[in-house]
């Protein structure tokens, strides 16, 4: 299992929400190159990494940010946040970042993902399942949906998605621990057969022996390495199997 260690950006700075709301943004570091490199010190070979101005307004604000942590590190950058079309995915790809994260569109624009996924190829591509309540809320979490996360899956397995990442809104930036039910359920109606990403709630060592052991292939860890509920280097230590 991978690690990925977490930095939000919203007006330039590093910083994380409390279940997704906009009104509870809290700085967490000073400076998002040093945080990278920080992260990249500590083992880490992917960084997961959201615009959440573009997010919010649906187009990317911050992709200078991306792209220099792409260019400056050896990290593998995976990004989300406002991407809308293909224009702006070949910009992110062709600039070195690893994989895009394609959210809101899933729900709005299931053929962009298909046509994404035949351009770049699936290892580029990943699909954010956001989820309130096993319903798949879009638009930086401001909008609600009627479509369960467990439908949404499928129908981008269908077009050859491989990639998914998992957030329970209710957990995120919680430190409450992840919702392993909800992993659970999903990991046993895609027969394992897709590659998941949990985030949301992660807190102790704990939720990543548990994200381990159910079979995930990825745990993003955002404000527990900033409180320090969690060490980076145990954490991948432990994804990667070494203790």
């Amino acid at each position: 299992m991978i690690i990925l260690p977490a930095i939000d950006i919203k007006d330039g700075n590093c910083v994380r929400l409390f279940k997704g709301d906009f009104s509870t943004v809290e700085k967490v570091a000073a400076d998002y190159m040093e945080t990278a490199k920080g992260f990249e010190a500590a083992g880490a070979s992917w960084i997961h990494m959201v615009d959440l101005d573009g997010a919010k307004e649906g187009r990317p604000v911050n992709q200078k940010i991306y792209k220099d942590v792409a260019a400056k590190t050896r990290l593998k950058v995976e990004v989300g946040g406002g991407i809308r079309n293909l224009e702006t995915i070949a910009e992110y790809l062709d600039s070195g970042v690893e994989r895009v994260i394609l959210g809101s569109v899933a729900l709005k624009n299931p053929k962009l993902v298909q046509d994404a996924v035949k351009q770049f190829g699936s290892r580029h591509i990943a699909v954010g399942i956001d989820a309130k309540n096993g319903m798949v809320a879009t638009e930086g979490w401001l909008e609600e949906s009627d479509v369960d996360y467990i439908t949404l899956t499928k129908e981008m397995m269908a077009v050859g998605v491989q990639y998914f990442i998992v957030t329970d809104i209710a957990k995120d930036g919680t430190l409450s621990g992840v919702n392993i039910d909800q992993l659970s359920d999903l990991y046993q109606a895609t027969e394992g057969k897709c590659s998941i990403i949990a985030s949301g709630g992660v807190h102790t060592i704990e939720d990543i022996r548990k994200c381990k052991e159910l079979g995930l292939y990825g745990t993003i860890c955002g404000k527990s390495i900033y409180k320090g509920t969690l060490d980076l280097r145990d954490a991948i230590a432990l994804a990667e199997g070494a203790v």
